[in-house]
């Protein structure tokens, strides 16, 4: 009895392990945008080089959430605050002159898309874009863009499959180089991770 009562109790053990490490898993949730591309998947499939430890992780820009209320402080909104990923809140590419660009079209319906490497209970997505005269030449800062977001899909705590798009409409009256920021907000974590897409209108 005593020794039915010991593996018992060791199998009770390993299931709870189990699902501790499960659970874990859960929670490391990842995503990154690959329409329009984002830095970090730029630097991922080796279209800009010199990139560091982002071109092995583009789904790890993780930082907190509340944008732009709180969140990575300016200057550091593309890398989500995390120093071992600062190429990607640079002006201008690690391997040299401007980031490439997705051309895109004011006031056109345009299909963002993310990719997760791991899913989570979320919040919404919410999209924000450099103003007119946004200021090219530091890393980006809350004051070049516009902090209301032109586009907001609510995602009501469920979780995403693995490739996920949806439609919305791009700002009007933008010309030029700018950059679009995409905010995948996680419902039970602090945290949110971060996409810099660099578009021409």
């Amino acid at each position: 009895m005593r020794r039915k009562a010991k593996w018992y109790a060791a199998a009770l053990g390993l299931s709870t392990a189990g699902a501790l490490v499960l659970s874990a898993g859960g929670a490391s949730s990842h995503g990154y945008t690959d329409l329009p591309i984002s830095r970090q998947k730029l630097c991922q499939n080796g279209t800009v080089t010199n990139c560091g430890s982002i071109q092995w992780e583009p789904q790890s820009v993780e930082g907190p959430k509340g944008f732009p209320g709180s969140g990575p402080a300016d200057g550091q909104i593309c890398n989500a605050g995390l120093g071992q990923f600062a190429q990607l809140s640079a002006p201008n590419a690690p391997s040299g002159g401007a980031w490439p660009t997705t051309r895109v079209s004011g006031g056109q319906s345009y299909t963002f898309r993310w990719q997760f490497t791991a899913m989570h209970a979320t919040t919404d997505f919410k999209y924000y874009v450099t103003k007119p005269g946004w200021n090219q030449n530091h890393n980006l800062a809350r004051s070049d863009l516009n902090l209301t977001p032109f586009l907001t899909i609510p995602y009501n705590g469920q979780r995403p499959p693995s490739t996920l798009s949806h439609s919305g409409t791009l700002p009007s009256g933008l010309s030029g180089h700018h950059v679009i920021l995409a905010v995948w907000t996680i419902a039970d974590t602090s945290n949110a991770f971060y996409a810099c897409s660099d578009v021409t209108f």
